[in-house]
């Protein structure tokens, strides 16, 4: 009898031990468990930690909910310019809602891939090339916005949505290229034009100090010979002032230079008021014809002593010479012309005389 009850209460701990050992749930401290009785959910979600349920009758779904990264495809797309773009990003997400997580989707991760992967094709699509480029922060704003509308009825949360890459072609590639080069040669540029005023501006300023002092230019100029004499050259160039050539050549009383060529209708001008226009008709006649060297060079000097000097005015005749001052003013030719002349006079007196 002992034996028997000894059977039967070790047959008894024996299901019990493996009742509990199939009832016995352990939940981690990041999981929710949820319960379906019967196929039917229980609100009663297990928090971390020992639970029991009833084994063949409950069945215990663990939700993880910690944060989930998850990448999202490269997608290619168009941008709103007209652009080919392939654009790769990561998501960023946790559940908040295990029971909906469970119920209302039937997998919530592969459900958040997907709508990732559209929304970006629509945001690549709304974008232009410089957006995705440049500003970056307000479109995953909005990519975020657009994957966590439908998530939240799924029992999920959209923590953050990043573009990680943006590929571009190789000629769109060297165009950009070639427009940052020539943004950078404009700044260059437009720096040294900047260096160039402001340098003139001081020059301008050395210039009108230098003025007050002449000495000062010397000295400048013999600071100018030191620098280039240091480097061991073989060959020393001194600058020679223009203004010490002029004195000279006013010194030694060079011809002055021509006047430049009045224009012809001036002249005519001119002469028309004198009333003496026959002369510049003569040389414009001559001008028409086609002369010798000789000729040509005479009518050459005629028009430049004219263009010089203007029209020439009549002089009155010359006084006659004293007969005193007659003998020291002729020439030994003249004597003898005189000479010549009393001669001629004596023998006239003989014919008359006959």
């Amino acid at each position: 009898m002992v034996e028997e009850l000894v059977a039967a209460g070790v047959t008894v701990a024996s299901v019990g031990a493996v009742y509990v050992m199939s009832a016995a749930r352990v939940v981690k401290q990041y999981e929710r468990g949820v319960v379906l009785r019967l196929g039917r959910l229980r609100r009663e979600v297990k928090e971390p930690g020992f639970t029991m349920i009833v084994p063949g009758v409950d069945r215990l779904r663990k939700v993880n909910m910690q944060i989930v990264t998850m990448p999202i495809p490269a997608q290619e797309g168009i941008t709103r310019d007209n652009v080919t773009v392939r654009v790769d990003a990561v998501v960023y997400f946790k559940v908040v809602d295990a029971a909906d997580a469970i119920i209302r989707v039937e997998d919530y991760k592969f459900a958040v891939s997907q709508m990732a992967q559209t929304s970006l094709r629509s945001i690549i699509g709304k974008s232009e090339l410089d957006d995705l480029l440049s500003n970056r922060e307000k479109l995953n704003e909005g990519l975020e916005l657009m994957i966590d509308s439908p998530a939240v009825e799924w029992g999920v949360t959209i923590d953050r949505v990043e573009i990680k890459d943006v590929s571009l072609p190789e000629t769109m590639k060297r165009s950009m290229a070639r427009q940052a080069e020539a943004a950078r040669d404009r700044r260059a540029r437009v720096i040294n034009a900047d260096a160039e005023l402001q340098a003139s501006k001081k020059l301008a300023q050395a210039a009108e100090a230098m003025s007050d002092q002449p000495a000062a230019l010397q000295l400048r100029l013999l600071q100018t010979v030191v620098a280039v004499a240091a480097e061991k050259n073989s060959t020393l160039v001194l600058p020679f002032p223009v203004e010490l050539l002029r004195f000279l050549e006013r010194a030694q009383g060079g011809p002055p230079a021509a006047a430049p060529p009045r224009p012809r209708k001036e002249l005519r001008d001119e002469a028309e008021d004198a009333g003496e226009t026959g002369e510049l008709d003569e040389l414009e006649a001559v001008g028409n014809l086609d002369l010798g060297p000789t000729e040509a060079a005479e009518a050459a000097e005629k028009a430049a002593r004219m263009l010089r000097l203007g029209p020439l005015e009549p002089v009155g005749p010359l006084p006659e010479p004293e007969a005193e001052s007659l003998p020291g003013l002729l020439g030994p030719t003249e004597e003898k012309d005189d000479e010549k002349s009393g001669g001629e006079k004596a023998a006239e007196g003989d014919d008359d005389r006959r």
